[in-house]
């Protein structure tokens, strides 16, 4: 009996065409487009089932969360998501 290829989720997944260093980056401003794909991803659900970010320690994109060292990445608040300071406006 052969079994079914457990990499053949790869060739569907949104990411399949991204730069490894977006897909596995550590920090959100690298990782957004790696998000982006994950959001309308038909395999996200086979990603996280291979990957298993938290029991892997795994550092990158997966299942449409950012992981690092196999935890979610919870976003900071107050900070702008591109890490563009904001200029211009009232200080005070």
């Amino acid at each position: 009996m052969l079994l079914p290829d457990s990499s053949s989720w790869q060739a569907a997944a949104a990411c399949a065409g991204l730069s490894p260093s977006v897909v596995f980056a550590r920090r959100p401003q690298q990782a957004a487009p790696a998000l982006r794909a994950c959001a309308s991803c038909p395999v996200r659900r086979e990603c996280e089932a291979a990957v298993v970010p938290a029991e892997s320690w795994f550092d990158g994109v997966c299942a449409g969360r950012l992981w690092r060292n196999g935890r979610p990445v919870v976003p900071r608040r107050g900070r702008s998501s591109a890490g563009v300071a904001h200029s211009g406006g009232p200080r005070g």
